[in-house]
C-alpha cells in the first residue's frame, strides 16, 4: 500500500516541509521491524523508532503528531488497500466492501504482527479510538453511502434504516473473520452474504 493511499483520510501535516515518500516508508518499516521483533507497542518510543529508521525525532514529528497517529498509519500500511467501488450497482459495491473485510480477516489470521498489534491496541483506548476515527468510521460511512444510493436507485427499500442495514450486511463477515477465527472464509462468501440479505431488502415488485 502506498503511503499516499494509506493517509488518504488524513488532513495532512499542519506544519513542516512536504513529506518524502521514501522517508515515510523508512519510518513505517522501522516500526514494523520493531513490532515483528516482538517489541510491545507500549515500549515503542519516538526515539527508538527514529533510531531504527535512521532518522531524527524531528523528522517523525513533522509527519505525525505522536505515536497514536503513527501506529494507525502502520496498521493501514499492513492491511489490504481500501477497495475502489465499481459503482455499477448497490449489489456490486456491497460485495466489494465485504470482500475487503474478508481480506482483512485473512490478513489478521496470517500476519502475527497485525494480530498482535490489534490485540495490544484494544488495551489502549486512545490508540483504539484513533484507529476507529481514521480507519473504521470512514469505511462505515462508505457503506452508508452505498446503501443510500441503493435507496435512491430503487435497489433497496426506502423504509429501512441504513445504519441498521449496514450492520446486518457487515455482521456475518465480522463474526466469521473476528469472533470465530476457526471459521472458513471462502472466496464467494461476500457474494453469498449480499445475495441472501438482498432477497428480503429489495423493494416489492408491483
Amino acid at each position: 500500500m502506498s503511503l499516499a493511499h494509506s493517509r488518504a483520510g488524513h488532513e495532512g501535516p499542519a506544519r513542516g516541509r512536504p513529506r518524502s515518500e521514501a522517508v515515510e516508508r523508512s519510518i513505517i518499516e522501522g516500526v514494523m521491524k520493531l513490532l515483528e521483533d516482538g517489541v510491545p507497542l507500549g515500549d515503542l518510543s519516538i526515539e527508538r523508532i527514529a533510531r531504527t529508521a535512521g532518522v531524527g525525532k524531528a523528522t517523525i514529528y513533522r509527519r505525525w503528531s505522536g505515536k497514536e497517529e503513527l501506529f494507525v498509519d502502520v496498521l493501514r500500511a499492513a492491511e489490504p488497500e481500501d477497495p475502489e467501488l465499481p459503482g455499477t450497482s448497490m449489489r456490486d459495491d456491497l460485495i466489494v466492501l465485504l470482500e475487503s473485510l474478508r481480506q482483512r480477516g485473512l490478513m489478521n489470521r496470517s500476519s502475527a504482527m497485525v494480530h498482535n498489534v490489534y490485540a495490544q491496541m484494544k488495551s489502549s483506548p486512545k490508540l483504539w479510538n484513533a484507529y476507529h476515527a481514521t480507519v473504521v468510521d470512514p469505511r462505515r460511512r462508505l457503506g452508508y453511502e452505498v446503501l443510500r444510493r441503493g435507496q435512491q436507485n430503487g435497489e433497496l427499500r426506502a423504509d429501512v434504516d441504513v445504519e441498521l442495514v449496514n450492520d446486518i450486511f457487515v455482521g456475518p463477515m465480522l463474526v466469521r473473520a473476528v469472533m470465530r477465527p476457526e471459521s472458513e472464509l471462502p472466496e464467494d462468501l461476500a457474494e453469498r452474504i449480499v445475495d441472501t440479505l438482498l432477497e428480503g431488502l429489495r423493494p416489492a415488485k408491483p
